[in-house]
């Protein structure tokens, strides 16, 4: 592609209208990286509030 600016109208209003792309996002600035406790986020295993997580088919269909 050329760098001469666009004389055809159509491509003055599309220039107009868009703008250009945003700057490239580079894959380093994409991802996140913290510390995790080992025990897990919850603090371990929790029998009594296992039942909160657990997955049904017909439970979920409300059969």
């Amino acid at each position: 592609m050329n760098d001469t600016p666009a004389t055809d109208p159509d491509a003055l209003a599309r220039l107009a209208r868009f703008g250009t792309l945003p700057e490239r996002v580079r894959p380093e600035d994409m991802t996140l990286e913290t510390e995790v406790d080992p025990a897990g986020a919850n603090g371990g295993y929790n029998p009594e509030s296992a039942w909160k997580f657990y997955s049904c088919v017909a439970l979920d269909l409300g059969l």
